[in-house]
């Protein structure tokens, strides 16, 4: 659908004709958004910008959420980040958001990819595993949409779970992942095999989207809360100071000291070592009366 519908836009509604939207340049001439277009490039060029690497996690939907003890951060029903160690300092500090989501911080997750979810710090992603991922075993990727239905079930069989480790038997059983042999791919329903398909499809996209690009550079490490908290006061002081500059035509002149006034006026204060020279004679010269 999506390809139909460029398709659709490309060759018919830009090939459309300008009659009174046409360039000043030539006014009677038959131009449409094609030839405008073709035109620019063939004039100025095609300046083609390489997305930054964090592109994908900006894009992603973004969740305000507060942090709730050891059980982390809650996002569609799931608990993320419980034993994260940025997550355990960051709750020593708060948030300073304010308006409509006052002391929430701001947490992103990819719905095709729901086995994590980012939080940003000083401009570095960090990931926050689901709580109900098992240490060192790999669990199949799964859709916002597959949450919900886990989370329906769970209802549905009166689970009320006090961790997210006991809705992942739930989950395996749904995506198939611990199933019996009538239960494989070759004996389920075509609709059961697209679905899946689709979802193993959507999981594939979102890791090729999230992988960083290659290159020498390493990623920097995540500095601390501490070091979070400085660095954006820092960038407040210097954002008040460029405003200060700019409001004003005459540079800024710093205030002098408390104690400048006193030392300059005062009788007691002995002169410096270059005012002592400079205030001796010169030689007179021989011969000179």
């Amino acid at each position: 659908m999506e390809h139909l519908l460029a398709t659709w836009i490309v060759r018919i509604w830009q090939n459309r004709r300008l009659d009174q939207y046409a360039p000043a340049w030539d006014p009677g001439g038959r131009h449409s958004p094609n030839t405008l277009f073709v035109t620019a490039a063939a004039r100025d060029g095609i300046a083609l910008q390489i997305p930054d690497a964090s592109l994908y996690h900006r894009l992603l939907p973004a969740h305000f959420v507060k942090i709730h003890g050891r059980r982390g951060v809650k996002i569609g029903g799931l608990w993320y980040g419980g034993d994260d160690p940025v997550l355990s300092e960051l709750r020593l500090f708060p948030s300073s958001r304010s308006g409509r989501h006052r002391d929430k911080w701001v947490v992103h997750r990819d719905p095709r990819d729901c086995r994590q979810a980012f939080i940003e710090l000083a401009g570095q992603w960090h990931t926050l595993p689901w709580n109900g991922l098992p240490t060192g075993e790999d669990v199949l990727a799964f859709s916002d949409a597959r949450v919900q239905q886990v989370l329906r079930e769970a209802a549905r069989a009166g689970l009320t779970p006090r961790d997210d480790t006991e809705l992942l038997p739930v989950l395996l059983d749904l995506i198939g992942a611990r199933s019996p042999v009538d239960s494989w791919p070759s004996q389920m329903t075509k609709a059961e095999r697209t679905e899946r398909a689709r979802e193993v499809a959507r999981a594939r996209a979102a890791e090729r989207d999230r992988r960083a690009p290659a290159g020498p550079t390493p990623l920097p490490v995540t500095p601390r809360p501490a070091e979070l908290v400085r660095q954006n006061q820092q960038a407040v002081d210097a954002e008040r100071r460029r405003r200060r500059e700019a409001a004003v035509a005459a540079p800024l002149v710093s205030p002098p000291r408390l104690g400048d006034g006193l030392r300059e006026h005062s009788l007691f204060t002995l002169p410096d070592a270059d005012d002592e020279t400079g205030s001796v004679s010169q030689p007179v010269q021989e011969g000179s009366q």
